[in-house]
């Protein structure tokens, strides 16, 4: 179903807007070096754009997976966590202060401050507690980030407060080749870790103690996947912005179509929703209101959040079912067990295969 749904908002993304793209010319305005204006439009434009929205999807689902899977909770999101303010501060603060940076220097910017949100975080909670503390102070930390970047704001002339403004919501607009292939060498460093990341998060919903017994050591895990996904959100962040609560929305979607599978194999599909809603939202954000462009991040909030919540309840009700079908007994299994009949004096006799009082040696 994912792979429907992206190609068929991929060819939406390439053939809707102005001007309009027959899907059957959008190959030859790709691969064939269409010089008219709607080849350059497609080419120049709407696939880079395109390609951003689904790398940016992916990296955001991948690391929503991965956080809620080494915390061992499903609100364990980017956003709550401080990863997402930190990178957005890192790129917003020289903006306002008007430090002459150049552009390849802002995914270390937003490395830099998401690795301190999520440093501030486990600090302050404490490494060593509970996952349930890692999550409640993140949010804290979240919430005085974001804070600072309000002050920013309010330091910023008008034109900056627009772009940091679009820029905070999330937005895909203007974005050019240069901006995808700046993230290639971010993905290249986080591809492989991935990978090696995988089984290691399985073992970690067993919980500290069991992961301990298996060998993994929880503390140190929980600090690498932690590192793995500010190396996933923040160069995203630093060419679009914190595209919110994609990282909530896939990795639910994974579970819900694959309920009895693992870490392993969530990962690929967190990474497949990831960008399938990207791409859905960007459709709606450039379409919508035009000529006027809305935030992408608007509308991943807008129907994430209550498509989350529907998901995360019809999976609750899916596992309790689930629960109650392999620990019922089975019917008639009470009346194999205990077919004893009254005992003296009208007392039922004990079940079969036990003993009474009276047989207690």
């Amino acid at each position: 179903m994912v792979a429907v749904l992206l190609a068929v908002s991929s060819v939406c993304a390439l053939s809707l807007g102005t001007p309009y793209v027959p899907p059957h010319r959008l190959v030859a305005a790709v691969l064939e070096g269409d010089t008219t204006l709607a080849g350059i439009v497609v080419s120049e434009l709407r696939v880079p754009r395109l390609l951003l929205a689904s790398v940016a999807g992916a990296c955001l689902g991948a690391a929503g997976l991965v956080l809620q899977e080494a915390l061992r909770n499903p609100l364990a999101v980017p956003e709550m966590l401080g990863v997402s303010s930190g990178a957005a501060l890192g790129v917003a603060a020289p903006l306002v202060l008007a430090f002459s940076l150049p552009a390849a220097v802002q995914p270390l910017l937003a490395i830099g401050g998401a690795a301190l949100g999520g440093g501030l975080t486990l600090l302050v909670a404490g490494i060593g507690r509970s996952p349930s503390a890692v999550l409640l102070t993140g949010a804290a930390v979240a919430a005085a980030l974001q804070a600072a970047l309000l002050v920013l704001m309010v330091m910023a002339d008008q034109l900056d407060l627009q772009l940091i403004y679009r820029y905070l919501l999330g937005s895909l607009s203007a974005r050019t080749w240069d901006d995808v292939t700046g993230l290639w060498p971010w993905l290249l460093v986080a591809a492989p870790a991935l990978v090696l990341c995988a089984p290691v998060l399985s073992v970690l919903r067993l919980g500290d103690e069991d992961a301990e017994a298996l060998g993994v050591r929880a503390q140190r895990a929980r600090l690498a996947a932690l590192a793995i996904a500010v190396v996933l959100i923040a160069p995203v962040t630093a060419v679009c912005g914190p595209v919110a609560w994609v990282g909530f929305l896939a990795p639910h979607l994974s579970r819900w179509f694959a309920p009895a599978a693992g870490a392993v194999r969530w990962l690929p599909w967190s990474a497949a929703w990831g960008a399938a809603v990207v791409v859905v939202a960007d459709v709606p954000a450039r379409l919508a209101l035009a000529p006027v462009e809305t935030p992408a991040g608007a509308w991943t909030a807008l129907l994430g959040v209550p498509a989350g919540v529907a998901l995360m309840r019809s999976g609750g009700r899916r596992g309790a079912a689930a629960r109650r079908t392999t620990t019922a007994p089975p019917a008639g299994a009470a009346q194999l067990v205990h077919r004893g009949g009254p005992g003296p004096g009208g007392l039922p006799s004990p079940p079969l295969g036990t003993t009474g009082p009276e047989g207690v040696r």
